[in-house]
Order: structure tokens, then sequence, then C-alpha cells
């Protein structure tokens, strides 16, 4: 009892010492409640064991309460009841990863197994982040296993509708109501082998089933109240310890369920951290639901215009791999990158001493790294006097130097901190912070707490400078919902020699993604439409079947990867730099908006583009609209020169929008129903950005 009073007595204190932020976290009796003016979750404290009680959306005034109270985490079959619960609260300062935000730490056992389960709550974000670790032991088997409805009986009687949870549950919540409507949102990274990367399953609730994805976004169709979990884990696909199964459904009860691990990563004295889960709320319809989601992911990483934004050159898109590059070519790209309008060159594999497996020179290898003391220190025949000319002309010319890096993945990543050591000693000798990070492969827990162990260690080592181009191209990795505070994505390679570069696929893979993930955090390529034509043909969507201009249009919602070599590349393609240097002066603003599609999916024959929604008001979050922002319009060959398209516009509203890029005219709109206007261009595979005000 005393225990429990002076916990309180503590929470009690901190709360009042933050007083002016807007988040709160108090246990009271048997009630712990954490919330801010937006959103606000009650749990019955049950032991340190928390069951939610209600959770609430403060902007639309709609309060969901349970329908039976259950431990919202289950790994135990039967053990529901937490012992020797502690709760503490803390504030915790902004960073240059993350603003402030309050946490909540809760503890407690189930027998021999201790839970850690720490709550994240920002101000003005209408959604919860919840962080769950593991330590001691555990007898039985919490993996579980995917059920198939084709197995189950016939239902005949009210028993038979009875469906016992197979796996552990890393969350979940149970409301009344039959009228339930669910969407899940399944992901898929390994672009090399996947060009098709987002899917969409739209279900009404029912008896039992299962789904696959990062992404659960529920409405009651009775009061239109809403809530989304987001499965903060790599792709389903590439999951650690995966069942076939992320989400459960049956009538008003909703879990998230795989936890990224089974009973024996467990470890004694160690805490295991499992797959994170996060629950937001929203009212109204999908451009509330989406800004929710979007408002949480934009807290997991704050985004500086020095830090984050820029048009990269990687000139291993033009397939020379490791061939060309040493001081001399570098030397000489740089000269060409500025006529370009580039900020930031990348030398991919090739600048270091050892030899990788894509060597075009040399056959290497990625094992057994460190058998070679030098094998990360530039190649002293290319590099002769190693990487600093190189960072000094950047440096007068205004571009910044990045370099590709492939971590040690024998045993888990157990070098992982020489790897640290080493990225950490290029920022310190020549202040190179931005690091291209290739060749991961995730097939452990172990594998995963080392290589986060490297990133936290070099983040902490470089006070929070160094950033990381995380490749999703291939293998085990974190996908699109995972190591999000440490950087950008790497997107996909393609490339005009084999044939599988068309703008119309990159644009789709961007659009399709940008509903879910925030758009500015994806690095996207174009490349030398003058190479290869030969290979394309007479083909209609082949890259020289577009202006050099369109091209570098289609990125421009993302990061532009240049993915080419400058040497490469014909006179006419300088005169982009006039574009380039118009664009870098809204990048910023346009990406510190809430990116997303707009009008139809990119086919090759479509209208299409991107809005971002600018000056939100922390007041109406889930359901603003903007005062102002971007239009980023794109007419694929099409045969109409003129077109309505969907936007989130609200209906009504009349909006002036003014061109700031490519060949659209001055407008004003009233826009209809849908978010629908009418916009022109007369030329085939043209675009237009318009920055718009609602008068």
């Amino acid at each position: 009892m005393k225990r429990i009073l002076f916990v309180w007595a503590m929470i009690c204190l901190v709360t009042f010492s933050y007083a002016q932020s807007s988040c709160y976290s108090e246990l009271k009796g048997d009630t712990l409640t954490i919330g801010n003016r937006l959103v606000e979750r009650k749990f019955v404290w049950n032991g340190g064991n928390l069951m939610t009680y209600s959770l609430c959306d403060k902007v639309n005034g709609k309060t969901n309460l349970t329908a039976s109270l259950m431990p919202d985490f289950v790994i135990l079959k039967d053990a529901k009841s937490g012992m020797d619960g502690t709760c503490q609260v803390e504030k915790v300062m902004a960073t240059d990863i993350h603003p402030a935000y309050l946490r909540t730490v809760v503890t407690f056992s189930l027998g021999p197994l201790d839970i850690r389960r720490i709550y994240r709550i920002y101000d003005d974000c209408p959604a919860i982040g919840c962080d769950t670790y593991l330590k001691g032991t555990v007898n039985s088997v919490f993996g579980g296993r995917d059920e198939n409805a084709a197995d189950r009986k016939n239902i005949e009687f009210a028993e038979d509708m009875k469906s016992k949870s197979v796996t552990a549950v890393l969350d979940q919540l149970n409301f009344k109501g039959q009228h339930w409507h669910a969407k899940a949102v399944e992901f898929w990274d390994v672009t090399d082998w996947n060009n098709n990367l987002v899917a969409e399953r739209d279900i009404i609730t029912y008896r039992k089933n299962n789904y696959r994805g990062n992404l659960f976004f529920v409405r009651n169709g009775e009061d239109n109240s809403g809530f989304f979990f987001l499965k903060e884990a790599p792709c389903s696909s590439v999951q650690l310890a995966y069942n076939g199964v992320d989400f459960m459904a049956e009538f008003g009860k909703f879990m998230v369920t795989g936890l990224g691990i089974t009973e024996k990563d467990i470890q004694q004295d160690e805490w295991i951290r499992t797959y994170g889960c996060v629950t937001g709320v929203y009212g109204g319809g999908k451009l509330q639901a989406l800004t929710a989601l979007r408002n949480y992911q934009k807290n997991t990483r704050r985004h500086f215009r020095d830090r984050d934004e820029m048009i990269m050159m990687n000139t291993w898109g033009d397939r020379s791999q490791d061939s060309k590059v040493n001081e001399a070519f570098c030397l000489q790209e740089l000269e060409r990158m500025s006529r370009l309008g580039v900020t930031h060159f990348q030398i991919d594999d090739g600048w270091q001493t050892g030899k990788s497996p894509n060597s075009a020179v040399a056959k290497g290898s990625f094992k057994n790294i460190w058998d070679n003391k030098d094998y990360w220190k530039p190649d002293k025949k290319k590099y002769p006097r190693g990487l600093s000319p190189i960072v000094k002309k950047g440096k007068e010319l205004g571009i910044e130097i990045g370099l590709w890096f492939n971590p040690s993945v024998q045993n888990d990543f157990a070098d992982w901190e020489r790897d640290a050591e080493t990225l950490v000693g290029l920022y310190r000798t020549y202040g190179i912070r931005i690091f291209k990070i290739d060749g991961l492969n995730i097939p452990t827990k172990k594998a995963e707490i080392n290589l986060r162990n490297l990133f936290d260690k070099v983040l902490v080592q470089t006070d929070n400078k160094v950033m990381f181009n995380l490749d999703a191209t291939a293998s085990h990795r974190g996908g699109y919902h995972m190591f999000n505070e440490y950087g950008n994505i790497f997107l996909e390679n393609r490339y005009t020699d084999w044939q599988n570069y068309y703008p119309y696929w990159t644009l789709r893979n961007l659009w399709m993604l940008s509903k879910y993930v925030p758009a500015e955090r994806l690095q996207i390529e174009f490349l030398n439409k003058w190479r290869n034509t030969e290979k394309y043909g007479d083909e209609s969507f082949a890259p020289n079947q577009y202006s050099f201009e369109y091209l570098f249009a289609t990125t421009m919602a993302g990061q532009p990867l240049v993915w080419m070599e400058a040497a490469n590349l014909p006179e006419e393609a300088f005169s982009i730099k006039e574009m380039m240097e118009k664009y870098k002066k809204i990048q910023y603003d346009f990406h510190q908006g809430t990116i997303l599609p707009i009008g139809d999916e990119p086919s090759g024959r479509s209208w299409t583009g991107f809005q971002s929604i600018c000056d939100q008001q922390a007041d109406d979050l889930l359901g603003c609209n903007g005062t102002r922002g971007y239009l980023l319009i794109y007419r694929e060959d099409n045969i109409h020169d003129k077109e309505w398209i969907e936007t989130w516009l609200p209906e009504g509203a009349r909006v002036v929008c003014t061109p700031i890029l490519g060949n659209g005219e001055a407008m004003t709109v009233t826009v209809g129903r849908k978010g629908i206007i009418k916009v022109s261009l007369p030329q085939k595979n043209d675009f237009v950005m318009y920055q718009y005000e609602i008068m």
C-alpha cells in the first residue's frame, strides 16, 4: 500500500510540473487516464495489466466504452491480473529526432514473466503509442497459429460461435455495436521483386476473422466514430515469428497480434522489445482518418529543412557500379551536379577499400568484413588523398557528400559496435552525416536489437546529426513503419538497362504509398531518359517519351533521387536547373503539409497527383482541410486537356490557385462534391504545381 501511495505521489508531482503541456497521465484509485486535448484512453489498473475502459475522441465528442473488461495485452492463457504493478510518468524533452512527449511506464508481472508497457503521447496528436518489453521466462508457446475459417464447424448453436484466441495479443479494444466497418492495409517492400506495394481490404466485421497489414482503420457505422491501429513493424510478409495474422476482428472486438518474438527470444535479465502498436481516434471520413495517422507519423521524426530536404544524386542508376568512382570522377561529377541544381551527392558502393559482391572490378564479399581492418577506409588507389578533396569541393559548390554503407550482417550484426565506430569516424573526419544503409537482413530478434543498437550509438555519438537512407529493395528489413526515427527510405532500384524504369510505375508507387506513409520520407528516383532508348523502342510509356522536367516532377512529392551519372547527360538536360531552383524554394513548405494522393491512380493514361494540406489548426486536426497548400497535378498520356479530379479540398470552398511550377494557368475554382475541381493542361505528359489558398 505504501508503495502505491508513493508512486501516486510521484505522479501527482510530475503532472503538476507539466501543467503547461496538453498531455496528462494520472493514476487515481484503480483508473489510469492518459490523454491530451484531442484523445483520452482510460484503463482499469488491474495490477498493472491494464484493461481499457474507454477511448474518447475529444474533438468529435465521441466516447466508446468497453463492452467487457479484459487485459489489453495477452500472452499467457490464464494470467489476467498483474502483480507488483508500478507506474511512472515523465516528460521527455525534445531532441533533433523527436518533439517533447509524455511517457507513462507501466511495469507488472505475470508469474515469472515481467512486462513493461511504455505509452507515448504528444501535444495535439490524436494517437497514443505503446512500446512493449518482456523479461523473465515463459513456458508456453505464445506464437500461436493461423486459424483457417474453412476448418471451423457449421454454426447451429450459440456455443458454436465462440472462438478462442490462438495467439498473443499486443493490444485490443472491445466495444458494443454490430455495425463496425474496417479497412486493413497491407504493405510490401523488397522492391527489387515487388512493384505493387499497397493493398487495401474493406470489411464489415462479423465473426472472428484474421487480417494482414500494418494499418487497421475502424469506423462505427451508427455514429461515425472511428479509431485506427498502426502496427509498428516490418511489412507482414517479412515480420519475425509471423503466423500470418496482424489483426483480428469479431463484431466490435478488435485485436493486434504478432509480437515479433517467440518465447525463445525472451531473456532472463534483459528487456526484449516487441513490435509496437499505436491507437488513434478520428471522426468523419477518410480525410480525418488519414490526417490523424499522419499527425502521429510526423511526430516520430522531426523534419528539418537543412537536414531532411534533399535532391540527391547517386550515380549507381547508370549501372557503372564501382567501375568509375574515384577522385577525378567525383570532382567532375560535382561540377556537373552544380549545373543541374543537385544538393547532395551520395557515393555508392566502391568508395571503400573492401570489395562488395556487387563490385564490377573484383569478386568481393560481405562475409567477415572485419577480417580486413581497412575495409571501410577510402580506397587509396581511387582516393589517394582520402575523401577530403571531394568534401571540400562539395562545400564550395553547395553540395553535401553522403556515402553508401553495408553493416556487417554476419552473426546477427555481432560487429555492430565496430560498424557504428566506423560511421562515427567518417562523420568526425569528413563531416559526412548521410549514409545509405544497404545489404540489411534481419532474420532474428537478436539481429534487430543489434541493428537498433548500431543506429542509436551513431546518433548518440554524433549528437543526432547523422541520418540514414534505409534501403527497402531486398531481404528482411524495416519496411515503412519501423525505424522511422532514423531517417528516410530508399524505395527502389529501377534501371533503363533492364527496361524496368517506367515513369508512371514509379509515380504509382509513390502515389499509393503516400496515402499511408509520409511521402517526404521516401527517396524517389528519376533516370537519364536518353540512355538505352533502343531497348524501349517505340513504347508509349518509355522514359524518352517524357520531358526531363516531367520525370523530375514525378519525384517532387518525395525526396528526389537523381539516379544517374551527370557525365552521361546531354547538354539539354542541364536546363532543368531553373526548375530545380524554383522547387527548392518551396520544397520544405510543401513537405511540411500532409501530402495525400489526388485524382486517379497513375496508369500512364490518368489525371493524377498530390495535395499538400498546410496550416491545419490544432483545435480541429481531425477534420481540418487547411487554409492553404499545394496541388501537384499530372496529365499523363490522356486524350482530354481538361478533367474533373477529386481532391481533399472542402466542398463549396472558393479556392485561388497560383501556378508556381509547370505549365498550368492561374485559376479560381469552386469545389464540388467529393472535392472535385476542374483542371486544364494543354499537353499530354505534362504537369503543374499550384499554391492554393481557400478564400
